[in-house]
């Protein structure tokens, strides 16, 4: 039985009341601490603690904790109304308030199939994001080709299979395990070309035996790919629990294939919401779309006005 996915508007009004609704949200912790009158040196330091342990990351710490010490709205006599609007602004500055966040596939005049790589480390949720942006697609009534180059699990071609077939959505995969990766996206661009379809998303494996080995087998699928069709984004599905980790994986595959944007999965506690921050200071590409939770819709662009007051409320 096909399904028919939540449409955008549905998604964002749910995302934004389940990050105000997680646990110990790193923004009301600054607020409490910020709210009081004449802050002393203790104070700062905890406004500092508190910042790195949601993984904003050293460098933006600093920076905000220093915008924040010259605001007349937060030193001397504090006036709640006035330094909640001031943390506001400055978290959506940090965030990126007039980022370009819109997929590749969605913009004006994009290639058409427009094809996205997926990439990130086994156990991030790559696969599943896959499906979930099928999902998102085909909700704006856009037609999608799955194809699984993550030929080393079968378990992840046949996950892609299951997502597929929910919403309709042909899936190119290889009738052997172990299967030369480039092979398959080779084959599903050139069926996503046949069926003209609005998109194709390519699943890669995400093994980091060693960087090298890494990047010749990314290199190669997208050299592969682009015989075909031009590769239009490279989404790093990132585990947003996983912090200072994630990001040294992060900048591996961000040298091995070059990046467009970053989905963060399991965004549900945002008390380390910060990585948000941290991984756009990093890999200088934005945060394009959020997972926040289990369901086969919980996938939706990442808003950050929502974001900010979903980490204030």
């Amino acid at each position: 039985m096909v399904e028919t996915p939540e449409s955008v508007g549905g998604r964002l009004a749910r995302l934004k009341a389940k990050l105000a609704k997680s646990s110990n949200p790193f923004g009301k912790a600054l607020f409490n601490i910020l709210a009081k009158d004449n802050l002393s040196e203790s104070d700062w330091e905890d406004v500092e603690d508190t910042l790195l342990l949601a993984d904003v990351g050293a460098e933006a710490s600093e920076q905000l904790v220093d915008e924040l010490r010259t605001d007349a709205r937060v030193t001397g006599k504090a006036d709640p109304a006035e330094v909640r609007a001031a943390l506001k602004e400055k978290l959506l500055d940090l965030v990126g308030r007039d980022t370009d966040r819109r997929l590749n596939a969605d913009k004006p005049g994009a290639n058409r199939p427009g094809v996205i790589i997926m990439v990130g480390v086994n156990g991030t949720g790559k696969t599943t994001t896959a499906g979930k942006l099928a999902r998102l697609f085909v909700s704006e009534g856009k037609s999608v080709v799955l194809g699984a180059a993550d030929t080393f699990r079968a378990a992840a071609a046949d996950q892609l299979e299951t997502w597929g077939a929910k919403v309709d959505v042909p899936v190119v995969r290889s009738d052997k395990d172990g299967a030369d990766p480039a092979s398959v996206a080779f084959e599903a661009s050139a069926k996503a070309k046949e069926l003209d379809a609005d998109v194709l998303i390519i699943d890669t494996a995400g093994r980091l035996q060693n960087k090298a080995n890494l990047m010749d087998e990314l290199g190669k699928i997208r050299r592969v790919t682009e015989k075909n069709l031009p590769v239009d984004e490279v989404l790093l599905v990132l585990d947003a629990t996983t912090g200072q980790n994630g990001m040294t994986q992060a900048k591996v595959f961000a040298e091995a294939i070059g990046i467009t944007g970053v989905v963060l999965s399991k965004l549900d506690g945002s008390a380390k919401g910060g990585i948000v921050i941290s991984v756009q200071k990093e890999l200088g590409v934005p945060v394009k779309l959020v997972g926040l939770g289990e369901g086969p819709d919980d996938l939706a662009p990442f808003d950050p006005e929502g974001f900010v007051d979903g980490i204030l409320a």
